[in-house]
């Protein structure tokens, strides 16, 4: 189902949305109930971290990709005693922004 025009306003009327804003939206365009696009929103969630849980990454078209990626060990220091210190290796959760979504909401740049 695509938005019209009027979806995408009742949608852009919120500056920052909660969850509860967020489901009332997507209801609004869509044309469902709160709870149904609650449900969606909790297992599209759901999903994304268990697919990047096993397979490292989690691709939302148009939106953007979530990615686990490795850090190595490495040497930092203190700046308050100027010491050096040894930062652990670690997986960290990035998000990378589809090219599309950068593009929409910054514009194109010529």
């Amino acid at each position: 189902m695509s938005l019209k025009a009027s979806d995408v306003a009742v949608i852009s009327d919120f500056l920052k949305m909660t969850k509860r804003e967020l489901e009332l939206a997507l209801a609004e365009a869509t044309h469902t109930n709160k709870k149904t696009a609650g449900v969606f929103l909790d297992t599209l969630s759901a999903l994304a971290y268990k697919t990047t849980k096993k397979t490292g990454e989690f691709v939302l078209p148009g939106f953007g990709k979530l990615v686990k990626q490795k850090r190595k060990a490495r040497t930092g220091f203190n700046p308050k005693t100027q010491q050096k210190i040894r930062i652990p290796a670690k997986t960290v959760l990035k998000f990378r922004v589809a090219k599309v979504a950068k593009d929409t909401v910054l514009g194109v740049k010529k």
